[in-house]
């Protein structure tokens, strides 16, 4: 069978950019650590004058600019020889209240090759991993990355889409987020809603005892946090809970949408916050759905095979999660309330 060489030339050409950005991915995280995007943000600097602004070495300092250019992460000006951000690239690269904190996202990457020793186990004979037997650099890029996105959506978009829940909120309501981890969104609500009382619950101690660091930090008083289950915690008569992009790592995720619906009161809300993903698999053959694809190949999937769950998959499908909220958890409806390109927004009542 002959080769058509446009086509191979095509693929090459894909499989090349891939290579480009499998190698950048650890200068992104130098760039972060070092300022050197921060600096950038401020003004256009010449190699020299990056290192020198950075306490950095210039020989080096150039060769990552070189890569960050041609990648499309910094731009040159070749009349002065000078690189700087523009702002699209400033607002996802230097600001961590940004839109999308980019570099939060490659701390993720890095735990992938923490983990890949035990991911070809997993492959090989279906084991599953717990979150908590993670490099510690993915939770610190998890928090970093869904807390720009929490930033830009939940306050402003999210919950006004949600039935009466601002009101409540307003008002003074008893709150719960379930699956908080380092508690970004927990203590954003806390702050935007101080007559109501919040509570955080995770399994993970670690993650736990970081979200009463970040409270105490933000002077937040009206939002604690508990070491617990999904399916086990005992707050109950709570007007609002939320699940923040981990329904789908769950062992038992029909489990914890049920504990939800028994712990709500009759005319409270839940909110599930997931990755965006369509019904079928060629919904999500998409660059959004390829970065999901692999993040649950190697964390969503093994922490619920961990504990010999159902495995749903960060591309699990709003027709999936209808499948376990209403028809197996036992919520009368869940809508859809909001959408971005990397999250579905969906809200369910008793």
């Amino acid at each position: 069978m002959a080769i058509s060489e446009a086509k191979l030339n095509a693929f090459l050409g894909t499989a090349v950019a891939d290579l480009g950005a499998s190698i950048s991915a650890v200068l992104v995280s130098l760039g972060d650590e070092l300022g050197l995007y921060k600096a950038l943000a401020h003004e256009r600097l010449s190699p020299a004058e990056l290192a020198a602004r950075t306490g950095t070495h210039e020989r080096y300092v150039r060769e990552w600019l070189g890569n960050q250019a041609a990648g499309g992460y910094v731009e040159y000006e070749p009349t002065s020889g000078r690189y700087f951000l523009s702002e699209e690239q400033a607002a996802c690269l230097a600001d961590p209240e940004g839109p999308v904190d980019l570099p939060g996202a490659y701390s993720i990457v890095e735990d992938l090759f923490h983990v890949r020793a035990r991911a070809l186990d997993n492959f090989r004979t279906g084991k599953g991993m717990e979150w908590g037997e993670h490099h510690p650099c993915l939770f610190h890029g998890t928090e970093r990355f869904f807390r720009a996105s929490y930033n830009a959506n939940l306050l402003g978009a999210w919950l006004p889409a949600l039935e009466g829940v601002t009101r409540k909120l307003e008002r003074g309501a008893r709150a719960a987020d379930v699956g908080c981890g380092h508690g970004a969104s927990t203590i954003l609500m806390a702050k935007r809603y101080p007559k109501s009382q919040f509570i955080g619950i995770d399994y993970h101690d670690e993650s736990i005892e970081v979200a009463r660091e970040r409270a105490a930090a933000a002077g937040v008083d009206n939002a604690r946090f508990a070491v617990s289950d999904a399916t086990s915690y005992e707050e109950a008569d709570l007007d609002f809970i939320a699940f923040f992009d981990c329904l789908h790592d769950m062992a038992d995720p029909a489990g914890a949408a049920r504990h939800a619906r028994a712990m709500l009161k009759h005319d409270g809300t839940c909110m599930i916050v997931e990755p965006s993903a369509g019904n079928e698999v060629k919904d999500n053959l998409n660059p959004v759905g390829r970065v999901y694809y692999g993040a649950s190949s190697l964390i969503c999937v093994p922490v619920s095979l961990a504990r010999h769950g159902p495995a749903l998959g960060a591309q699990a499908g709003e027709r999936r999660l209808r499948e376990i909220v209403v028809g197996e958890a036992g919520f009368s409806v869940m809508r859809r309330a909001a959408e971005t390109p990397f999250n579905l927004v969906l809200e369910a009542r008793p």
